[in-house]
Protein backbone atom coordinates (compact mmCIF):
# COMPACT_ATOMS: atom_id res chain seq x y z
CA UNK A 1 0.00 0.00 0.00
CA UNK A 2 1.33 3.41 -0.90
CA UNK A 3 1.86 6.07 1.77
CA UNK A 4 -0.58 8.45 0.12
CA UNK A 5 -3.31 5.83 0.12
CA UNK A 6 -2.71 5.03 3.81
CA UNK A 7 -2.92 8.82 4.52
CA UNK A 8 -6.28 9.17 2.78
CA UNK A 9 -7.77 6.28 4.71
CA UNK A 10 -6.28 7.31 8.05
CA UNK A 11 -7.82 10.76 8.10
CA UNK A 12 -10.23 10.97 11.00
CA UNK A 13 -12.75 12.94 8.95
CA UNK A 14 -12.51 10.87 5.75
CA UNK A 15 -13.32 7.29 4.78
CA UNK A 16 -11.91 6.40 1.38
CA UNK A 17 -13.68 3.22 0.26
CA UNK A 18 -11.71 2.98 -2.98
CA UNK A 19 -8.37 3.23 -1.18
CA UNK A 20 -9.15 0.51 1.38
CA UNK A 21 -10.64 -1.77 -1.31
CA UNK A 22 -7.49 -1.31 -3.39
CA UNK A 23 -5.29 -2.11 -0.36
CA UNK A 24 -7.25 -5.28 0.36
CA UNK A 25 -7.02 -6.34 -3.29
CA UNK A 26 -3.24 -5.89 -3.13
CA UNK A 27 -3.15 -8.00 0.03
CA UNK A 28 -5.19 -10.80 -1.57
CA UNK A 29 -2.88 -10.75 -4.60
CA UNK A 30 0.16 -10.93 -2.31
CA UNK A 31 -1.42 -13.89 -0.49
CA UNK A 32 -1.80 -15.75 -3.77
CA UNK A 33 1.92 -15.35 -4.47
CA UNK A 34 3.09 -16.45 -1.01
CA UNK A 35 4.99 -19.75 -0.79
CA UNK A 36 5.74 -20.08 2.94
CA UNK A 37 4.13 -19.47 6.31
CA UNK A 38 6.67 -16.75 7.04
CA UNK A 39 5.56 -14.80 3.94
CA UNK A 40 1.89 -15.25 4.85
CA UNK A 41 2.44 -13.93 8.36
CA UNK A 42 4.26 -10.86 7.02
CA UNK A 43 1.38 -10.19 4.57
CA UNK A 44 -1.19 -10.52 7.34
CA UNK A 45 0.69 -8.01 9.49
CA UNK A 46 0.96 -5.55 6.58
CA UNK A 47 -2.63 -5.73 5.33
CA UNK A 48 -4.61 -6.67 8.45
CA UNK A 49 -2.38 -5.59 11.34
CA UNK A 50 -2.72 -2.65 13.72
CA UNK A 51 -1.26 -0.18 11.22
CA UNK A 52 -2.91 -1.64 8.12
CA UNK A 53 -5.33 0.05 5.75
CA UNK A 54 -8.28 -2.04 6.99
CA UNK A 55 -7.63 -1.18 10.63
CA UNK A 56 -7.21 2.54 9.91
CA UNK A 57 -10.37 2.54 7.78
CA UNK A 58 -12.35 0.85 10.56
CA UNK A 59 -11.27 3.60 12.93
CA UNK A 60 -12.30 6.26 10.40
CA UNK A 61 -15.87 4.92 10.30
CA UNK A 62 -16.52 6.58 13.65
CA UNK A 63 -16.30 10.05 12.07
CA UNK A 64 -18.93 9.30 9.40
CA UNK A 65 -22.60 10.23 9.46
CA UNK A 66 -25.07 7.65 10.70
CA UNK A 67 -26.23 6.64 7.22
CA UNK A 68 -22.65 6.43 5.94
CA UNK A 69 -21.51 4.29 8.90
CA UNK A 70 -23.93 1.52 7.87
CA UNK A 71 -22.67 1.39 4.32
CA UNK A 72 -19.03 1.68 5.40
CA UNK A 73 -19.52 -1.14 7.95
CA UNK A 74 -20.96 -3.44 5.29
CA UNK A 75 -18.06 -2.66 3.00
CA UNK A 76 -15.45 -3.29 5.69
CA UNK A 77 -17.14 -6.56 6.67
CA UNK A 78 -17.04 -7.77 3.07
CA UNK A 79 -13.39 -6.73 2.63
CA UNK A 80 -12.32 -8.46 5.87
CA UNK A 81 -14.22 -11.60 4.86
CA UNK A 82 -12.60 -11.64 1.40
CA UNK A 83 -9.17 -11.17 2.90
CA UNK A 84 -9.82 -13.83 5.58
CA UNK A 85 -11.04 -16.42 3.06
CA UNK A 86 -8.03 -15.85 0.81
CA UNK A 87 -5.68 -16.05 3.76
CA UNK A 88 -7.27 -19.17 5.24
CA UNK A 89 -7.28 -21.05 1.94
CA UNK A 90 -3.66 -20.15 1.21
CA UNK A 91 -2.60 -20.96 4.77
CA UNK A 92 -4.03 -24.48 4.52
CA UNK A 93 -2.37 -24.96 1.13
CA UNK A 94 1.05 -23.77 2.32
CA UNK A 95 0.88 -25.88 5.49
CA UNK A 96 0.05 -28.96 3.44
CA UNK A 97 2.96 -28.26 1.10
CA UNK A 98 5.41 -27.78 3.99
CA UNK A 99 4.22 -30.96 5.73
CA UNK A 100 4.60 -32.89 2.48
CA UNK A 101 8.18 -31.60 2.10
CA UNK A 102 8.98 -32.57 5.71
CA UNK A 103 7.52 -36.04 5.27
CA UNK A 104 9.47 -36.53 2.04
CA UNK A 105 12.68 -35.53 3.80
CA UNK A 106 11.94 -37.85 6.76
CA UNK A 107 10.93 -40.89 4.72
CA UNK A 108 12.69 -44.05 5.93
CA UNK A 109 13.84 -46.50 3.30
CA UNK A 110 13.09 -49.87 4.93
CA UNK A 111 15.45 -51.61 2.51
CA UNK A 112 18.52 -49.72 3.76
CA UNK A 113 20.78 -51.51 6.28
CA UNK A 114 20.20 -50.36 9.84
CA UNK A 115 23.14 -49.16 11.90
CA UNK A 116 22.52 -50.22 15.49
CA UNK A 117 24.68 -50.27 18.54
CA UNK A 118 25.41 -53.96 19.15
CA UNK A 119 24.10 -55.56 22.32
CA UNK A 120 26.70 -56.29 24.94
CA UNK A 121 27.58 -59.88 25.75
CA UNK A 122 28.94 -61.09 29.05
CA UNK A 123 31.57 -63.78 29.05
CA UNK A 124 29.73 -67.05 29.75
CA UNK A 125 32.11 -68.08 32.54
CA UNK A 126 30.99 -65.58 35.23
CA UNK A 127 27.38 -66.18 34.19
CA UNK A 128 27.81 -69.90 34.81
CA UNK A 129 29.48 -69.16 38.16
CA UNK A 130 26.39 -67.18 39.14
CA UNK A 131 24.14 -70.06 38.07
CA UNK A 132 26.11 -72.44 40.28
CA UNK A 133 25.94 -70.06 43.22
CA UNK A 134 22.19 -69.64 42.74
CA UNK A 135 21.81 -73.43 42.86
CA UNK A 136 23.47 -73.69 46.27
CA UNK A 137 21.77 -70.61 47.68
CA UNK A 138 18.46 -72.14 46.61
CA UNK A 139 19.25 -75.14 48.84
CA UNK A 140 20.05 -72.88 51.79
CA UNK A 141 23.84 -73.26 51.57
CA UNK A 142 26.33 -70.44 52.12
CA UNK A 143 28.76 -69.13 49.49
CA UNK A 144 32.35 -68.79 50.73
CA UNK A 145 35.17 -66.90 49.03
CA UNK A 146 38.67 -67.42 50.40
CA UNK A 147 42.11 -66.02 49.50
CA UNK A 148 43.82 -67.05 46.28
CA UNK A 149 47.27 -66.75 47.85
CA UNK A 150 47.06 -69.45 50.49
CA UNK A 151 49.28 -71.02 53.11
CA UNK A 152 50.58 -74.48 52.42
CA UNK A 153 48.90 -75.70 55.61
CA UNK A 154 45.40 -74.81 54.40
CA UNK A 155 46.05 -75.95 50.84
CA UNK A 156 47.71 -79.27 51.68
CA UNK A 157 48.34 -80.21 55.34
CA UNK A 158 44.81 -79.56 56.59
CA UNK A 159 43.46 -81.59 53.65
CA UNK A 160 45.50 -84.67 54.56
CA UNK A 161 48.13 -84.26 51.83
CA UNK A 162 51.35 -85.91 53.03
CA UNK A 163 54.63 -83.99 52.89
CA UNK A 164 55.78 -86.08 49.92
CA UNK A 165 52.55 -85.91 47.93
CA UNK A 166 53.22 -85.18 44.21
CA UNK A 167 50.80 -82.25 44.22
CA UNK A 168 53.22 -80.39 46.52
CA UNK A 169 56.01 -80.48 43.98
CA UNK A 170 57.00 -77.23 42.28
CA UNK A 171 56.23 -78.72 38.88
CA UNK A 172 52.56 -78.87 39.92
CA UNK A 173 52.12 -75.88 42.26
CA UNK A 174 52.97 -72.17 42.09
CA UNK A 175 54.95 -71.22 45.21
CA UNK A 176 55.23 -67.57 46.29
CA UNK A 177 58.68 -66.12 47.06
CA UNK A 178 59.28 -64.88 50.58
CA UNK A 179 57.40 -67.79 52.06
CA UNK A 180 58.30 -67.58 55.72
CA UNK A 181 54.98 -66.54 57.24
CA UNK A 182 52.68 -67.35 60.13
CA UNK A 183 49.41 -68.73 58.84
CA UNK A 184 45.92 -68.37 60.34
CA UNK A 185 46.25 -71.68 62.19
CA UNK A 186 49.35 -70.45 64.02
CA UNK A 187 51.90 -72.54 62.13
CA UNK A 188 55.19 -70.76 61.53
CA UNK A 189 57.10 -71.22 58.30
CA UNK A 190 54.32 -72.54 56.07
CA UNK A 191 55.05 -71.90 52.44
CA UNK A 192 52.70 -69.56 50.58
CA UNK A 193 51.19 -70.91 47.37
CA UNK A 194 48.64 -69.94 44.75
CA UNK A 195 45.81 -72.21 45.83
CA UNK A 196 45.50 -75.38 43.80
CA UNK A 197 41.87 -75.96 44.87
CA UNK A 198 39.12 -74.10 46.69
CA UNK A 199 39.02 -76.90 49.30
CA UNK A 200 41.35 -74.72 51.37
CA UNK A 201 38.43 -72.39 51.94
CA UNK A 202 36.36 -75.31 53.24
CA UNK A 203 38.85 -75.78 56.08
CA UNK A 204 38.72 -72.04 56.78
CA UNK A 205 34.93 -72.30 56.91
CA UNK A 206 35.04 -75.17 59.41
CA UNK A 207 37.45 -73.26 61.66
CA UNK A 208 35.55 -69.97 61.40
CA UNK A 209 31.94 -71.19 61.58
CA UNK A 210 32.04 -74.64 63.15
CA UNK A 211 29.37 -77.26 62.54
CA UNK A 212 26.83 -77.92 61.18
CA UNK A 213 28.16 -76.35 57.98
CA UNK A 214 26.91 -76.30 54.38
CA UNK A 215 29.10 -74.17 52.08
CA UNK A 216 30.03 -73.90 48.41
CA UNK A 217 33.38 -72.39 47.45
CA UNK A 218 33.59 -71.14 43.84
CA UNK A 219 36.69 -69.36 42.64
CA UNK A 220 39.94 -69.30 40.69
CA UNK A 221 42.63 -71.92 41.22
CA UNK A 222 46.13 -72.29 39.80
CA UNK A 223 48.14 -75.21 38.43
CA UNK A 224 51.37 -75.32 36.44
CA UNK A 225 49.59 -76.68 33.36
CA UNK A 226 50.34 -75.50 29.85
CA UNK A 227 47.51 -73.85 27.97
CA UNK A 228 46.05 -76.26 25.46
CA UNK A 229 42.63 -77.37 24.20
CA UNK A 230 41.64 -78.90 27.56
CA UNK A 231 43.96 -77.27 30.16
CA UNK A 232 44.81 -73.80 31.41
CA UNK A 233 47.07 -72.69 34.29
CA UNK A 234 44.29 -70.50 35.72
CA UNK A 235 40.83 -71.98 35.91
CA UNK A 236 37.74 -72.07 38.12
CA UNK A 237 36.38 -74.67 40.47
CA UNK A 238 33.37 -74.93 42.69
CA UNK A 239 33.82 -77.19 45.68
CA UNK A 240 31.08 -77.94 48.18
CA UNK A 241 31.24 -79.19 51.75
CA UNK A 242 28.52 -80.39 54.09
CA UNK A 243 29.32 -81.43 57.69
CA UNK A 244 26.55 -82.47 60.06
CA UNK A 245 25.41 -85.37 62.14
CA UNK A 246 24.34 -88.46 60.20
CA UNK A 247 25.34 -87.45 56.67
CA UNK A 248 25.99 -90.36 54.27
CA UNK A 249 26.93 -91.07 50.67
CA UNK A 250 23.20 -91.13 49.90
CA UNK A 251 22.99 -87.42 50.80
CA UNK A 252 25.98 -86.75 48.56
CA UNK A 253 24.40 -88.61 45.66
CA UNK A 254 21.15 -86.69 46.03
CA UNK A 255 22.90 -83.31 45.86
CA UNK A 256 24.98 -84.38 42.86
CA UNK A 257 21.89 -85.50 40.94
CA UNK A 258 20.19 -82.16 41.63
CA UNK A 259 23.29 -80.26 40.50
CA UNK A 260 23.50 -82.29 37.29
CA UNK A 261 19.87 -81.51 36.45
CA UNK A 262 20.37 -77.81 37.24
CA UNK A 263 23.42 -77.58 34.96
CA UNK A 264 22.45 -79.88 32.07
CA UNK A 265 18.70 -80.42 32.10
CA UNK A 266 16.18 -83.00 33.33
CA UNK A 267 17.80 -85.99 31.62
CA UNK A 268 21.15 -85.52 33.37
CA UNK A 269 22.18 -87.74 36.27
CA UNK A 270 25.33 -88.66 38.18
CA UNK A 271 27.30 -91.85 38.76
CA UNK A 272 30.03 -92.59 41.31
CA UNK A 273 33.10 -94.72 40.60
CA UNK A 274 35.54 -95.74 43.37
CA UNK A 275 38.68 -93.60 43.45
CA UNK A 276 41.15 -92.01 45.88
CA UNK A 277 41.61 -88.46 47.17
CA UNK A 278 43.58 -87.58 50.31
CA UNK A 279 40.80 -85.44 51.76
CA UNK A 280 37.90 -87.91 51.34
CA UNK A 281 37.37 -91.51 52.44
CA UNK A 282 35.69 -93.25 50.73
CA UNK A 283 36.35 -91.31 47.50
CA UNK A 284 34.72 -91.46 44.10
CA UNK A 285 35.04 -90.09 40.60
CA UNK A 286 31.91 -88.19 39.60
CA UNK A 287 30.55 -89.13 36.17
CA UNK A 288 27.77 -87.33 34.35
CA UNK A 289 25.17 -88.92 32.10
CA UNK A 290 25.42 -86.61 29.10
CA UNK A 291 22.66 -86.97 26.48
CA UNK A 292 24.47 -84.67 24.01
CA UNK A 293 27.78 -86.51 24.09
CA UNK A 294 29.45 -86.87 20.69
CA UNK A 295 28.74 -90.32 19.35
CA UNK A 296 25.55 -90.63 21.36
CA UNK A 297 24.44 -90.37 25.00
CA UNK A 298 26.90 -91.71 27.54
CA UNK A 299 28.86 -91.18 30.75
CA UNK A 300 31.58 -88.55 30.94
CA UNK A 301 33.93 -87.62 33.81
CA UNK A 302 32.86 -84.42 35.57
CA UNK A 303 34.59 -84.15 38.96
CA UNK A 304 35.52 -85.83 42.24
CA UNK A 305 33.73 -86.43 45.53
CA UNK A 306 33.53 -88.51 48.69
CA UNK A 307 32.97 -88.52 52.44
CA UNK A 308 35.21 -86.08 54.32
CA UNK A 309 38.32 -87.81 55.63
CA UNK A 310 38.31 -87.91 59.47
CA UNK A 311 41.80 -86.38 59.47
CA UNK A 312 40.42 -83.26 57.72
CA UNK A 313 37.72 -82.93 60.38
CA UNK A 314 40.31 -83.32 63.13
CA UNK A 315 42.53 -80.62 61.57
CA UNK A 316 39.60 -78.21 61.95
CA UNK A 317 38.86 -79.31 65.51
CA UNK A 318 35.78 -81.39 64.62
CA UNK A 319 35.16 -84.76 66.27
CA UNK A 320 34.73 -87.31 63.43
CA UNK A 321 32.99 -89.71 65.81
CA UNK A 322 30.12 -87.22 66.15
CA UNK A 323 30.04 -85.49 62.77
CA UNK A 324 30.37 -86.76 59.24
CA UNK A 325 30.47 -84.87 56.01
CA UNK A 326 30.66 -85.09 52.26
CA UNK A 327 32.52 -82.96 49.72
CA UNK A 328 32.70 -82.69 45.97
CA UNK A 329 34.21 -80.46 43.32
CA UNK A 330 33.69 -79.79 39.63
CA UNK A 331 35.55 -77.65 37.13
CA UNK A 332 33.55 -74.66 35.95
CA UNK A 333 35.35 -74.48 32.60
CA UNK A 334 34.70 -78.17 31.99
CA UNK A 335 31.05 -77.65 32.83
CA UNK A 336 30.92 -74.76 30.37
CA UNK A 337 32.65 -76.76 27.61
CA UNK A 338 30.11 -79.56 27.99
CA UNK A 339 27.11 -77.28 28.43
CA UNK A 340 27.72 -75.23 25.29
CA UNK A 341 29.63 -77.75 23.14
CA UNK A 342 32.85 -75.68 23.18
CA UNK A 343 35.80 -77.68 21.89
CA UNK A 344 38.85 -75.58 22.77
CA UNK A 345 39.87 -73.98 26.07
CA UNK A 346 41.62 -71.22 24.09
CA UNK A 347 38.20 -69.76 23.25
CA UNK A 348 37.58 -69.04 26.94
CA UNK A 349 40.79 -67.11 27.58
CA UNK A 350 41.81 -65.35 24.36
CA UNK A 351 39.31 -62.49 24.68
CA UNK A 352 37.91 -62.77 21.15
CA UNK A 353 34.70 -60.73 21.22
CA UNK A 354 33.18 -62.99 18.57
CA UNK A 355 33.14 -65.80 21.13
CA UNK A 356 31.25 -63.79 23.76
CA UNK A 357 28.80 -62.48 21.16
CA UNK A 358 27.38 -66.00 20.94
CA UNK A 359 26.05 -65.45 24.46
CA UNK A 360 23.99 -62.25 24.06
CA UNK A 361 23.69 -60.52 27.44
CA UNK A 362 25.42 -63.48 28.95
CA UNK A 363 22.68 -65.99 28.17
Amino acid sequence: MHVTERYLVAQGTQFDADAVAKAVAEGIAAIAQASSMEELKAIKTQYAGAQSAMTMASKAIGSLDKDQKKEAGKLMGKLRADFGRAYGTKEAEVKAQEEARELAAETVDMTLPVRRNPLGARHPLPKLMEDVEDFFVGMGWQISDGPEVETEWFDFDALNFGPDHPARQMQDTFYVKGNQAKDAAGFVGSNMVLRTQTSSDQVRGLIAHGVPLYIACPGRVFRTDELDATHTPVFHQVEALAVDKGLTMADLKGVLDKLAVAMFGPEAKSRLRPSYFPFTEPSAELDLWFPDKKGGPGWIEWGGCGMVNPNVLRSAGIDPDVYTGFAFGVGVERTLLLRHDINDMHDLVEGDVRFSEQFVMGE
